[in-house]
């Protein structure tokens, strides 16, 4: 086997039992069985959000036991593969194998970057907005290709993403967009996208072919479940109804059904047109407000624990978190981690992880940071 795989193979059974550690791996075997032999047990529905959180942490434990033990298993079985590649003059088998054990590797990595998803709803699905900048159609063009390659990412991550509400622009793109991205640690990976994106290109829409710069917004918050209490009631907030936008044509519709609420005190907006039925817009936007609340006051205690605020800006120059260069040159560089990428492309078509998992693990070791100077 080449020295390249065999450090391969090292590193990764490294990373592995850096993950075994982490989970304390037989305390985690006890603690599944315990959870199992509950879930048998029919009284446990006596309390339903009790019961529904016990499940979710035996879901997310057995996804986790399981996918350790498919990689320790995934990285023996390649390793026999090669050797007996190799003993066959088989090359075709070994090219294989070692293709298997890179993507073992980063997947291994990604993994453990995953441990560092421990905030208070990091496992929780996620609400992300995009607002365009300044700019018109340039900008509002720009909001559709970053709700693009939002949809793209959450597509390749394995995630489910349903649109709640767009805004449609005058003459391309979108004014405003909310997702809803659901799976696990969807919040826990999407927040560190929250902040003011910046696109240089040369320009579709002008006909003098200039180049030009657009901003766009990324405002993300987690779905609050049912376990987190958030008293807000209905004169603490403002409700209107509008007639949803569509695609025209049978689709029109017809009737009042989109649902936007202002929660009065903070000045936070939020709107659901999803469902032809304004009952259930109303009751998505409600889950909205909650969660852009609660939020709101993870938000606060994290710029508590790291002495900064990661509030939402003004949506252009000097607040972009992100630069995406189209023309003259091919770059993407993220301007809080330094992390680039020479594929534009790539990256809006939803390749955004190494961006993710560099910027969690610089949220992380903030914290860790400002817990030491405590």
């Amino acid at each position: 086997m080449r020295a390249e795989i065999e450090h391969i193979v090292d590193e990764t059974k490294q990373t592995i039992g850096l993950l075994r550690r982490h989970f304390d791996w037989d305390q985690a075997l006890r603690r599944l069985d315990h959870l199992n032999n509950k879930a048998e047990d029919p009284t446990i529905w006596d309390n339903p959000a009790e019961a529904q959180a016990m499940m979710r942490e035996r879901q997310n434990l057995d996804s986790s036991i399981a996918a350790i033990r498919h990689l320790e298993r995934s990285i023996e079985e390649n390793v026999e593969l090669i050797a007996m590649g190799e003993d066959e003059g088989d090359q075709e088998i070994v090219t294989e194998a070692e293709t298997a054990l890179r993507a073992l590797q980063a997947d291994a990595a990604k993994r453990q970057i995953e441990t560092l998803l421990s905030g208070e709803a990091d496992a929780n699905d996620t609400y992300m907005e995009v607002h365009s900048g300044a700019g018109g159609t340039e900008s509002q063009d720009w909001a559709a290709m970053l709700q693009r390659m939002y949809i793209r990412w959450g597509e390749r991550s394995k995630f489910k993403v349903e649109v709640l509400e767009e805004q449609g622009g005058e003459e391309a793109g979108i004014k405003s967009t909310t997702l809803l991205i659901k799976g696990h640690n969807a919040y826990g990976w999407a927040k560190t996208e929250s902040g003011v994106h910046r696109l240089v290109r040369i320009s579709p829409y002008d006909s003098q072919a200039r180049r030009h710069t657009s901003f766009a917004s990324v405002w993300v918050y987690p779905v609050v479940d049912d376990t987190i209490n958030i008293d807000v009631s209905e004169s603490d907030v403002r409700i209107d109804t509008y007639r949803a936008s569509g695609a025209g044509g049978q689709h029109v519709n017809t009737t009042d059904s989109a649902v936007r609420i202002t929660h009065i005190e903070s000045g936070i907006v939020v709107a659901c047109q999803q469902e032809r039925s304004q009952h259930k817009n109303r009751a998505t936007a409600w889950n909205m407000l909650r969660a852009r609340l609660y939020e709101a006051e993870l938000e606060k205690r994290e710029a508590e624990a790291n002495a900064e605020a990661a509030s939402k800006t003004d949506i252009g120059w000097g607040h972009q978190i992100r630069s995406y260069v189209l023309q003259p040159y091919q770059l993407v560089k993220d301007l809080r981690t330094n992390v680039e990428s020479t594929s534009p492309q790539d990256v809006l078509d939803g390749k955004i992880d190494e961006f993710m998992e560099a910027a969690l693990a610089q949220r992380v070791e903030a914290r860790q940071n400002a817990d030491k100077a405590d």
